[in-house]
């Protein structure tokens, strides 16, 4: 075996066993109730069914590139905090009113099993908890609680998650040009990204400077991550309906998939020289960012 096959082996073991560090802290946080406690149910379904865990991943590999140390609890319940959030957002995206959607994650939707009313009050319910839990994380100062809590609440409000899904419900099947799109999906993807990497950062008591290439690299990684998910709209085998993007203006739409193409790899490019500047000695983030955009590209071949 070649070192670089070794090498991928070997993180591939470790990102296995991070993936199941944040399965049973989140089983931890989000205890099940009785038989009758519908809306807990529906929490633990949405945070709890199989999913990539990108966002609690990328949190704790950046926050050790940065020079955290790594036996920190309060570290993974700030990623676990992170997948709550994306988790309520998921569901809320899916509800009738919004997106009406009938498969995530390969299963009925969280409105589709429990009822839209138990799912919007799950989605709330989980957003309330994961403040309570970046609040209580242990191993930080408060003032890194704090700021913590003050990154969640700009990307989940009205200059993040919120604003980018009302964009997307009333303009997004109008003519857009590609700046507007783009606007869009900073609003519903990468301000999370960016939360998930300054949380990383202050974990690890970065600099300014450092925080502010992190900015620029949760920005990029997001358009990144959005033209991605045009691109699988109309593909089979991801866990979600499909062509839930006609009638839209998207970017596949208006320049082409190999237009596209160019435009995500070049997102790719600037968030690894954003990291590279941001962190030079830690490599985990960005060869994780490349491996999993490598796999999921080739899945369309």
């Amino acid at each position: 075996m070649t070192a670089y096959a070794e090498k991928l082996l070997s993180q591939e073991s470790e990102l296995r066993a991070l993936r199941e560090a944040i399965q049973v802290r989140l089983d931890e946080l989000l205890p099940a109730g009785g038989e009758r406690d519908m809306v807990r149910a529906a929490m633990r379904e949405g945070a709890l069914a199989p999913g990539k865990r990108i966002r609690p991943l990328l949190l704790i590999l950046a926050a050790r590139d940065l020079g955290c140390e790594t036996p920190h609890q309060g570290l993974l319940d700030l990623a676990c905090a992170i997948e709550m959030i994306h988790a309520a957002s998921l569901i809320l995206d899916d509800i009738p009113c919004m997106d009406d959607a009938l498969l995530r994650r390969g299963r009925p939707t969280i409105h589709r099993q429990f009822g839209e009313n138990v799912a919007i009050l799950a989605a709330v319910a989980l957003l309330s908890h994961a403040f309570g839990v970046v609040a209580a994380a242990e191993g930080l100062s408060s003032q890194c609680r704090n700021q913590a809590v003050a990154e969640l609440s700009g990307a989940v409000g009205l200059q993040g998650l919120v604003q980018g899904q009302f964009l997307d419900l009333n303009e997004g099947s109008n003519a857009r040009s590609p700046e507007a799109i783009a606007t869009a999906n900073d609003l519903k993807t990468s301000v999370l990204f960016g939360a998930t990497l300054q949380m990383a950062a202050i974990a690890a008591e970065a600099p300014l400077t450092v925080r502010q290439k992190l900015r620029c690299f949760a920005e990029d990684l997001g358009q990144a991550f959005q033209l991605l998910d045009d691109l699988a709209d109309c593909q089979s085998g991801t866990g979600k309906d499909l062509n839930k993007d006609h009638g839209k203006s998207t970017l596949v739409a208006m320049l082409g998939a190999e237009a596209v193409h160019q435009r995500l790899h070049e997102h790719l490019r600037n968030a690894d020289e954003h990291f590279a500047y941001a962190c030079r000695d830690g490599v985990a983030t960005r060869q994780f960012m490349h491996a999993w955009f490598n796999q999921q590209l080739a899945s369309f071949r």
